[in-house]
């Protein structure tokens, strides 16, 4: 097996996972994303965390953002549009809500992957009729070739080959978000 796979032997059967980006990768570009938002956004940001799919990448930004002299606060928003699918329905629902206050504050949206767009374009939206003074987003994959509502990110850890991708918080029926890197099934 190559430094570049790994085997999955969940499910009762074996299937080999490409690695897309390593975990190493992974650590070294949440490092630069973390100096690229704190110079944008100066010390003083409210991240809001798009669960679940986010939960690792934003726990690896925030402590970066520290290291990067920020003091960010945290709160989280659940979205479902894709439930155990690989594609989404389309339909964005709210499933947890912000809890903080967000008038007058520079939001930055953290998400795991920007694929068609809605649901980080509908939580961009809520956060904004909320008053915040300016939502920006950071995404640690951009798919765009997928993308289907007119909106990009500010902030983006890697572009994404059109493959569907799990690990590092990224699922696929509830399953493999706890690998330490980003890969995809050679098999699927």
């Amino acid at each position: 097996m190559g430094a570049r796979q790994a085997t999955d032997r969940s499910e009762g059967r074996e299937r080999r996972l490409e690695i897309l980006y390593s975990s190493a990768e992974i650590e070294a570009r949440i490092r630069d994303l973390a100096q690229d938002i704190a110079a944008v956004m100066g010390p003083d940001v409210m991240i809001v965390a798009i669960l679940k799919g986010s939960f690792i990448f934003a726990a690896d930004l925030v402590r970066a953002l520290h290291h990067a002299g920020m003091r960010p606060r945290i709160d989280f928003m659940m979205l479902g549009s894709y439930g155990t699918a690989t594609a989404s329905s389309g339909r964005i629902e709210v499933l947890h809500d912000v809890r903080d206050e967000v008038q007058g504050r520079e939001v930055l949206v953290v998400d795991d992957i920007l694929e068609s767009g809605r649901t980080v374009a509908f939580a961009r939206e809520r956060l904004m009729a909320r008053g915040a003074a300016r939502v920006r987003l950071c995404v640690l994959l951009d798919k765009p070739g997928k993308r289907g509502a007119g909106i990009e990110a500010d902030f983006v850890g890697f572009r994404c080959p059109d493959q569907f991708v799990v690990g590092y918080g990224l699922d696929y029926a509830h399953h493999y978000r706890e690998l330490p890197f980003i890969g995809y099934f050679a098999d699927a």
